[in-house]
């Protein structure tokens, strides 16, 4: 029995533009299967488009933020959000970042109580203001991030990879996208 993987219509790929041919193609090339976000936001090509240019953007980039440091602010306010297939896509990211297999667990259960660092519960902490309190940030938020090294820029980022992650938290729980089946053993 094949799951559905979205609440819409998934187009085939020889039905998709050219360019989301590529994208579908590169991504098998890359991950070995196309990830369930790329197929069901191929529904619509010019949004698929948009949320991985702005993704390509954040994650990315040099930044004083690791590759670990950006997938565990997701795996954290994703987990608050319910959203299972962001939690999954991007907790194997982080096992695999991180070379932890059971750090993701540990920050989507309660990253208060996880094997992470000051700074890293701090980077979290800001994260999940930014996501239900955003109104309240000021300038103590700042100075406690930079009292753990963060850059005005590196506040920018973790600022940056939460309001973005918090719409695709939104998206997925709205499509109903399923977590693909490969992310629950990456890493481990």
């Amino acid at each position: 029995m094949t799951k559905k993987i979205s609440r819409y219509p998934v187009p085939e790929l020889n039905e998709l533009p050219e360019d989301i041919q590529a994208i579908q193609n590169g991504a098998k090339a890359n991950f070995g299967f196309v990830p369930n976000v790329v197929k069901a936001l191929s529904h619509r090509p010019a949004e698929l488009r948009a949320f991985l240019a702005y993704n390509d953007a954040l994650m990315n980039k040099e930044s004083g933020l690791s590759a670990a440091d950006k997938e565990m602010i997701i795996v954290a306010f994703s987990a608050k959000n319910g959203c299972s297939y962001c939690v999954q896509s991007h907790g194997a990211h982080l096992r695999v970042q991180s070379g932890n297999p059971y750090i993701a667990d540990q920050v989507a259960i309660n990253y208060k109580e996880a094997d992470i660092t000051e700074r890293e519960r701090a980077m979290i902490d800001f994260a999940m203001k930014v996501s239900f309190d955003s109104a309240s940030v000021n300038e103590k938020d700042f100075e406690l991030l930079k009292g753990h090294g963060f850059s005005d820029e590196d506040i920018w980022d973790i600022n940056g990879i939460t309001a973005f992650y918090n719409m695709s938290n939104r998206l997925m729980s709205f499509l109903a996208v399923h977590p693909d089946e490969e992310f629950y053993t990456m890493g481990r």
